[in-house]
Protein backbone atom coordinates (compact mmCIF):
# COMPACT_ATOMS: atom_id res chain seq x y z
CA UNK A 1 0.00 0.00 0.00
CA UNK A 2 3.30 2.48 0.84
CA UNK A 3 4.22 1.77 -2.90
CA UNK A 4 0.92 3.01 -4.21
CA UNK A 5 0.77 5.94 -2.28
CA UNK A 6 4.27 6.61 -3.57
CA UNK A 7 2.82 6.33 -6.91
CA UNK A 8 -0.11 8.66 -6.77
CA UNK A 9 2.14 11.09 -5.01
CA UNK A 10 4.79 11.21 -7.69
CA UNK A 11 1.85 11.29 -10.40
CA UNK A 12 -0.09 14.36 -9.07
CA UNK A 13 3.84 16.21 -8.68
CA UNK A 14 4.96 15.55 -12.28
CA UNK A 15 1.50 17.28 -12.92
CA UNK A 16 1.72 20.00 -11.24
CA UNK A 17 5.45 20.59 -12.13
CA UNK A 18 4.68 20.31 -16.43
CA UNK A 19 1.68 22.41 -16.12
CA UNK A 20 1.48 25.22 -18.56
CA UNK A 21 -0.47 27.14 -21.13
CA UNK A 22 0.56 26.67 -24.46
CA UNK A 23 -1.93 24.49 -26.95
CA UNK A 24 -0.71 20.90 -27.43
CA UNK A 25 -0.19 19.04 -30.69
CA UNK A 26 -1.52 15.61 -31.01
CA UNK A 27 1.68 14.92 -33.27
CA UNK A 28 3.85 15.32 -29.45
CA UNK A 29 4.46 12.44 -27.41
CA UNK A 30 2.02 12.58 -24.04
CA UNK A 31 2.60 10.53 -20.92
CA UNK A 32 0.43 11.01 -17.54
CA UNK A 33 -2.04 9.30 -14.14
CA UNK A 34 -5.61 8.12 -14.41
CA UNK A 35 -8.21 6.99 -12.17
CA UNK A 36 -10.85 3.96 -13.37
CA UNK A 37 -13.56 2.30 -11.95
CA UNK A 38 -14.35 -1.42 -13.47
CA UNK A 39 -18.25 -2.43 -13.95
CA UNK A 40 -17.15 -5.70 -14.02
CA UNK A 41 -15.11 -6.11 -10.41
CA UNK A 42 -16.44 -3.09 -9.14
CA UNK A 43 -13.57 -1.63 -8.35
CA UNK A 44 -11.55 1.58 -8.41
CA UNK A 45 -7.84 1.60 -9.75
CA UNK A 46 -5.27 3.56 -11.14
CA UNK A 47 -2.70 3.86 -13.93
CA UNK A 48 -0.44 5.54 -16.24
CA UNK A 49 -0.56 6.33 -20.01
CA UNK A 50 1.75 7.06 -22.72
CA UNK A 51 0.87 8.66 -26.50
CA UNK A 52 3.52 7.88 -28.80
CA UNK A 53 2.07 9.07 -32.46
CA UNK A 54 3.03 7.12 -35.40
CA UNK A 55 0.64 8.61 -38.38
CA UNK A 56 -1.41 11.48 -38.48
CA UNK A 57 -4.22 11.54 -36.02
CA UNK A 58 -2.71 7.62 -35.10
CA UNK A 59 -1.10 7.43 -31.77
CA UNK A 60 0.74 4.22 -30.16
CA UNK A 61 -1.19 3.91 -26.81
CA UNK A 62 0.48 1.77 -23.78
CA UNK A 63 -1.72 1.94 -21.02
CA UNK A 64 -0.79 0.29 -17.25
CA UNK A 65 -3.71 -0.39 -15.09
CA UNK A 66 -4.11 -1.71 -11.15
CA UNK A 67 -7.19 -2.23 -9.59
CA UNK A 68 -7.83 -1.59 -5.75
CA UNK A 69 -9.06 -5.35 -4.69
CA UNK A 70 -8.89 -7.68 -1.75
CA UNK A 71 -7.91 -10.08 -1.27
CA UNK A 72 -5.33 -10.78 -3.87
CA UNK A 73 -4.06 -8.51 -7.09
CA UNK A 74 -5.40 -7.62 -10.56
CA UNK A 75 -3.78 -5.46 -13.15
CA UNK A 76 -3.78 -5.40 -16.43
CA UNK A 77 -1.49 -4.08 -19.48
CA UNK A 78 -3.08 -2.83 -22.63
CA UNK A 79 -0.98 -2.18 -26.31
CA UNK A 80 -3.52 0.26 -27.99
CA UNK A 81 -4.09 2.52 -31.31
CA UNK A 82 -5.71 5.29 -30.68
CA UNK A 83 -7.18 7.56 -33.46
CA UNK A 84 -8.00 10.93 -33.01
CA UNK A 85 -10.57 12.56 -35.50
CA UNK A 86 -9.27 15.08 -38.24
CA UNK A 87 -11.17 18.14 -38.12
CA UNK A 88 -11.31 21.38 -36.18
CA UNK A 89 -14.41 20.37 -34.17
CA UNK A 90 -13.71 16.95 -33.64
CA UNK A 91 -9.73 16.70 -32.62
CA UNK A 92 -11.03 16.10 -28.98
CA UNK A 93 -12.70 12.69 -30.11
CA UNK A 94 -11.03 9.78 -30.51
CA UNK A 95 -11.57 6.09 -30.74
CA UNK A 96 -8.55 2.62 -30.78
CA UNK A 97 -8.48 -0.71 -30.16
CA UNK A 98 -5.65 -2.76 -29.30
CA UNK A 99 -4.77 -6.03 -27.01
CA UNK A 100 -4.86 -6.11 -23.32
CA UNK A 101 -3.20 -8.51 -20.95
CA UNK A 102 -5.20 -8.66 -17.66
CA UNK A 103 -3.77 -10.89 -14.31
CA UNK A 104 -5.45 -11.96 -11.54
CA UNK A 105 -4.01 -13.79 -8.46
CA UNK A 106 -5.89 -14.59 -4.92
CA UNK A 107 -4.26 -16.86 -2.47
CA UNK A 108 -3.09 -19.79 -4.61
CA UNK A 109 -5.27 -19.20 -7.43
CA UNK A 110 -3.54 -16.70 -10.47
CA UNK A 111 -5.22 -15.95 -14.30
CA UNK A 112 -3.95 -14.57 -16.79
CA UNK A 113 -5.90 -13.61 -19.84
CA UNK A 114 -5.51 -12.01 -23.19
CA UNK A 115 -8.12 -10.12 -24.62
CA UNK A 116 -9.20 -7.07 -27.17
CA UNK A 117 -9.76 -3.65 -26.49
CA UNK A 118 -12.26 -1.05 -27.62
CA UNK A 119 -11.81 2.50 -26.67
CA UNK A 120 -13.26 5.57 -27.19
CA UNK A 121 -13.03 8.89 -25.68
CA UNK A 122 -12.48 12.49 -25.25
CA UNK A 123 -9.65 14.63 -24.50
CA UNK A 124 -8.53 18.68 -24.29
CA UNK A 125 -6.23 19.58 -26.58
CA UNK A 126 -5.49 22.99 -24.99
CA UNK A 127 -2.39 23.40 -22.76
CA UNK A 128 0.61 21.12 -21.89
CA UNK A 129 -1.43 19.34 -19.29
CA UNK A 130 -4.69 18.66 -20.50
CA UNK A 131 -7.78 16.29 -19.37
CA UNK A 132 -9.14 13.11 -21.32
CA UNK A 133 -12.02 10.59 -20.06
CA UNK A 134 -12.35 7.44 -21.47
CA UNK A 135 -14.85 4.15 -21.88
CA UNK A 136 -12.85 0.92 -22.55
CA UNK A 137 -14.63 -2.55 -23.40
CA UNK A 138 -12.32 -5.55 -22.72
CA UNK A 139 -13.76 -8.74 -25.07
CA UNK A 140 -12.40 -12.22 -24.40
CA UNK A 141 -12.37 -14.40 -21.42
CA UNK A 142 -13.30 -12.40 -18.57
CA UNK A 143 -14.69 -9.39 -20.47
CA UNK A 144 -15.10 -6.40 -18.54
CA UNK A 145 -16.06 -2.30 -19.37
CA UNK A 146 -14.74 0.97 -17.25
CA UNK A 147 -14.08 4.20 -17.44
CA UNK A 148 -11.10 6.63 -16.69
CA UNK A 149 -10.13 10.01 -16.26
CA UNK A 150 -6.70 11.53 -15.95
CA UNK A 151 -3.83 13.96 -17.64
CA UNK A 152 -1.71 14.08 -20.29
CA UNK A 153 1.16 15.83 -20.18
CA UNK A 154 2.87 16.80 -23.26
CA UNK A 155 6.32 15.84 -23.84
CA UNK A 156 8.61 18.13 -26.03
CA UNK A 157 9.23 22.19 -26.71
CA UNK A 158 7.12 22.65 -29.73
CA UNK A 159 3.54 23.82 -28.74
CA UNK A 160 1.20 26.42 -30.12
Amino acid sequence: MRSQGRAVTLALVLTAVAAGRAQAQTSEWHFGPHILYNFDVKEFGVGAQFGLPIASHLEFYPSFDYYFVSPGSLWALNADLKYRFSGRGLNWLYVGSGLNLTRSSAGSFSNTDVNLNLIGGVESLRGRVHPFGEFRVIVGNGSSAQIAAGLNITLGGRHR
